[in-house]
C-alpha cells in the first residue's frame, strides 16, 4: 500500500480558494499513490478560531468537497481530505473529515470526537462526534481519528474491535508539544498492533507555530517515514498491511485484554 502524507503548509494571509486550488494540485501529484492523506482544517487553520464560522461549509458538496472529490478522481485514489468546518443542518459546527474513493465519490465522513481547547476555542465552538468510523479501503479498514484525539486511547481500541489495520490522523498539532505528537502516534501504533499515518501541518495558524513532522509508524512502533521538519513537503511510505496479521499472531497481547 503506497501511502502519501501532505503536509500542507497553512498560513492566514493565504485564502481559503487558493489553498484549495493548491491543495488539489499536491493531491493530483499523488497518483501513484494508493492513499493520499491531508491534514486537519487545513481550509482554515486548525487554531484561527476566529474564523472557523465565515468558513463553514457542507461536507457533503461544500467548496473542499468539491475540490477534493476532483483530485481524487483525476488522480485516482483514495483521499483522505483533512477535516473542514462543518455546518450541519441543525445548525451545529462540527470538525468533519472527509474520505473520497478514487472515482471521487464521498466514502466517509467523521465528526472529531475529542474537541480541544479545555474552555475556548474548538471545544466550545464546536459541537463532538459521538460515532467511530472506519473506512474499507481495498488494502485494509482504516479507522478515522483526527488530532486531539490522539491522546484518548480508548478511541483507538474501539476502530481495533470494528477491524482497523491503519489508523489515518490528521493533524494541526502546535510545535510546542511536537514530542507528544511522535509519542502517542508511536504509542498508538504499539498497543493496537496497527499502522499510524499522522499528517500535520506546516506553518503558523493564528500565531501558533505548527510541528509539522507528519510520520508513518509501523505495527511495532517503528517510525517507516518522517518529515525532517515542518515545511511543506509529502511523507511517502510503502506500507505492508500483511504485517499487522504476522505481528498480532507473535505477540499475541490484543488476545490477554481484560478490560
Amino acid at each position: 500500500m503506497r501511502t502519501a502524507l501532505v503536509q500542507l503548509r497553512v498560513d492566514s494571509d493565504e485564502p481559503p480558494a487558493a489553498r484549495r486550488e493548491r491543495a488539489a494540485a499536491r493531491v493530483r501529484e499523488q497518483a501513484d499513490a494508493d492513499l493520499v492523506v491531508l491534514p486537519e482544517l487545513w481550509p482554515v487553520g486548525a487554531f484561527d478560531y476566529e474564523r472557523f464560522g465565515a468558513e463553514e461549509e457542507s461536507a457533503a458538496d461544500g467548496p473542499t468537497a468539491r475540490a477534493m472529490g476532483a483530485a481524487a478522481r483525476d488522480a485516482g485514489v483514495w483521499l483522505h481530505a483533512g477535516s473542514v468546518v462543518e455546518r450541519a443542518p441543525g445548525g451545529e459546527l462540527f470538525n468533519t473529515s472527509l474520505v473520497f474513493s478514487p472515482d471521487g465519490a464521498l466514502a466517509a465522513t467523521y465528526r472529531k470526537i475529542h474537541r480541544f481547547g479545555f474552555d475556548r476555542g474548538e471545544a466550545t465552538l464546536m459541537s463532538a462526534g459521538t460515532e467511530p468510523v472506519t473506512v474499507e479501503h481495498p488494502a485494509a479498514t482504516l479507522g478515522l481519528a483526527t488530532c486531539y484525539d490522539l491522546r484518548f486511547p480508548e478511541l483507538f481500541r474501539r476502530l481495533t474491535d470494528a477491524g482497523a489495520r491503519a489508523f489515518v490522523v490528521p493533524a494541526g498539532w502546535p510545535e510546542a508539544r511536537a514530542e507528544h505528537w511522535t509519542l502517542f502516534a508511536r504509542a498508538r501504533a504499539v498497543e493496537n498492533q496497527a499502522y499510524v499515518l499522522a499528517c500535520g501541518t506546516a506553518g503558523t495558524h493564528a500565531g501558533v507555530p505548527q510541528a509539522g513532522r507528519s510520520l508513518v509508524v509501523d505495527p511495532w512502533g517503528e517510525v517507516v517515514a518522517e518529515a525532517a521538519d515542518a515545511e511543506e513537503q509529502v511523507v511517502t511510505a510503502r506500507i505492508d498491511t500483511t504485517l499487522v496479521e504476522r505481528v498480532r499472531e507473535t505477540f499475541p497481547a490484543l488476545k490477554d485484554r481484560v478490560l
